[in-house]
């Protein structure tokens, strides 16, 4: 077992330490020599658990939209009516970026690079099902737009990521009432 539970540490050393370099200095700028450095391990060991620098990076970006998604979908339950529905997963979403900043920045790099290849992609859309599926409701009822369900996405989830962005550059501050008008804005993007 402790074998195992060391394996675990190595692993999930490798994943903390690929998220930081790819944060820090972007994808090409990460190379395996750093990542392995910067978990403590030898290079050779990645190879243990990764099959190459792609692997291990679809491997994060799997862990991370699972994270995102058992948060984003906390408390949401599919009786709710698209409105209640739309404002739970919003605000879940909200709270991702601001109380995990480095893994929704790592999200936010992933939906704009090509390292991603696209089985991964695929794979990464299923933890957004409960959204889609929501918004698929809501067009049938009338209530949403009837766009493509990435344009939803553009319109009302996607203006976090750049608000996020913008914290961290210390050019704009979340609070309470901003995060009101964004939420109603977003809304307001996607309604009929």
């Amino acid at each position: 077992m402790a074998i195992r539970q060391k394996s675990t540490e190595k692993r999930t050393a490798l994943l903390q330490a690929t998220l930081n370099l790819v944060n820090d200095n972007g994808f090409h700028a990460a190379p395996m020599s750093k990542i392995a450095k910067l978990a403590g391990v030898s290079p050779a060991t990645i190879y243990l658990y990764f099959e190459n620098k792609q692997d291990l990076i679809n491997n994060l970006y799997i862990s991370v939209k699972a994270t995102f998604s058992t948060h984003a979908f906390k408390d949401y339950k599919e009786g709710m009516t698209v409105a209640e529905g739309f404002k739970n997963i919003w605000y879940n979403i909200a709270d991702y970026k601001l109380t995990q900043a480095e893994e929704a920045y790592f999200l936010s790099q992933c939906d704009n690079t090509t390292m991603i290849d696209e089985e991964t992609r695929q794979e990464g859309l299923k933890h957004l099902q409960p959204l889609l599926d929501l918004w698929k409701r809501g067009q049938e009822e009338g209530l949403l737009k009837n766009t493509s369900l990435y344009q939803l996405y553009a319109f009302s989830i996607y203006p976090l990521a750049f608000l996020m962005t913008m914290q961290k550059r210390g050019l704009y501050q979340w609070d309470t009432q901003n995060l009101d008008i964004v939420f109603q804005s977003a809304w307001d993007s996607i309604k009929k």
